[in-house]
């Protein structure tokens, strides 16, 4: 299959786009000008449910919808574009609506960047002892772009200080003999699969021969699986690719395809099965994850069903993530409460096979932190938590517990519980970023 993306500049060609009224048309529009939206002809045809496509979840999950904006932002972009403004000013406009909605949250620009002889390596993250994040800059898009991203402001056209993307492998290749105590390299991006196998291969050579003994795993996050599978089928270095795929694994490394599948839909076509099952053939392991989404897969029938054909597909179910504070947050999230219900539903409706999953979890600023559960200590109903990673590793599975709240959707939403001042890393956390 030849790969035809469709974006703002071309959708109306769609030929299944006959059935949206001048109206969804017009929302499509809007938001598009404010958050990224670019699909293919791979999710059109294959994935999308073009007789049921307003409650879709592959039309919600690439479409731009009306309500992911707030009221008062969408009429201010719909007044410019309806009345013809000059795309100068309806840039300018849709900037200020970017700054309301945390473009990166965690403090992923100022807390997580970090330096080599002096210099800022804008294009990598360093947030966890073990774990080094790598964007290189060839890789800074998607095959389609997720409605939900929380990574969108690399995808628009927001200051480029917003971007994280880094050239130069012979950095990363410093950072890592530096820092002996990193044992995991992910490649991430937007998609380093958009990037050409003899690209991609620039920054593995470069990394495999540099001989890094404390250096165990390789990741690669990808959507590719989802969005585009044909890349490890028919795109034209698909085989090149798979053979770097074989290089990494029989160097030694462990290599982890991490795959990002957000509901079963993306698991039903012969394409994606047959992609699965060539990458798998080079050694590597495909892990899983989504964060659970309003409007998509808030169900437990639904995470329950997606867990169990992906370890039919030879996956492992590795996070359920709750859905990060930026972006259009207020339209996919749902509280963590409800998060855990759900999560803990499918759960139960599963075999210990599939239960390698971990969840639901928050990446924000201190780590990840996952809800554990709800309970009562003491007559008070309280909120279970644990650091499943945090900026210190030592935070790593001590539970700490959150007073009941059921509309929270946010570690920031929460306070501790049993009437403590604060969570037991605040103090170290706040003395941590001032350096």
């Amino acid at each position: 299959m030849r790969y035809q993306t469709y974006a703002l500049h071309n959708f109306r060609k769609i030929p299944q786009i006959e059935r949206l009224s001048e109206e969804d048309l017009l929302n499509i529009e809007v938001v598009g000008n404010v958050l990224p939206f670019k699909t293919n002809n791979y999710v059109v045809d294959e994935l999308i449910d073009w007789d049921n496509f307003r409650e879709d979840p592959m039309f919600i999950l690439n479409f731009p919808q009306k309500d992911m904006l707030f009221r008062e932002d969408f009429n201010r972009m719909a007044e410019l574009i309806l009345s013809g403004a000059d795309k100068g000013v309806i840039r300018r406009e849709a900037n200020i609506i970017r700054e309301k909605l945390n473009p990166h949250p965690a403090g992923q620009l100022e807390y997580n960047v970090p330096e080599l002889n002096g210099e800022k390596l804008n294009g990598v993250q360093h947030k966890y002892r073990e774990t080094m994040l790598f964007f290189p800059s060839q890789g800074q898009t998607c095959h389609a772009y997720c409605t939900f991203c929380f990574r969108w402001p690399q995808f628009t056209n927001m200051d480029s200080e917003l971007k994280f993307s880094m050239k130069e492998a012979d950095s990363i290749v410093g950072y890592l003999k530096e820092h002996t105590e990193i044992t995991d390299l992910l490649i991430t991006g937007g998609d380093p699969m958009v990037m050409k196998a003899k690209t991609f291969d620039t920054y593995i050579s470069k990394i495999i021969e540099a001989n890094i003994e404390h250096l165990k795993t390789i990741r690669i996050g990808s959507k590719s699986l989802s969005f585009w599978p044909y890349r490890f089928l028919t795109d034209a270095d698909a085989d090149e690719m798979l053979s770097i795929f074989k290089r990494i694994t029989k160097a030694g490394k462990s290599l982890s395809f991490m795959a990002h599948f957000n509901h079963p839909q993306e698991l039903s076509t012969d394409a994606v099965k047959q992609a699965i099952r060539r990458i798998r053939s080079t050694g590597a392991i495909i892990r899983t994850q989504s964060p659970v989404l309003n409007h998509i897969n808030a169900s437990s029938t639904i995470w329950a069903d997606m867990w169990r054909k992906q370890v039919e597909l030879g996956m492992v179910p590795y996070y359920m993530f709750i859905a990060r504070d930026t972006g259009a947050q207020d339209y996919f999230g749902i509280p963590v409460v409800r998060a855990w219900k759900i999560f803990q539903k499918a759960y139960t409706q599963v075999s210990g096979i599939a239960r390698t999953v971990r969840g639901p979890s928050m990446s924000c600023t201190p780590g990840k932190i996952r809800v554990i559960g709800v309970t009562e200590i003491k007559g008070e109903k309280i909120i279970a938590l644990e650091f499943i990673q945090g900026r210190n590793s030592d935070w790593a599975a001590r539970p700490f517990f959150a007073k009941y709240d059921c509309q929270a959707q946010w570690i920031d939403d929460l306070y501790p519980a049993f009437g403590g001042g604060d969570f037991f890393y605040e103090e170290e956390l706040a003395e941590m970023l001032l350096k």
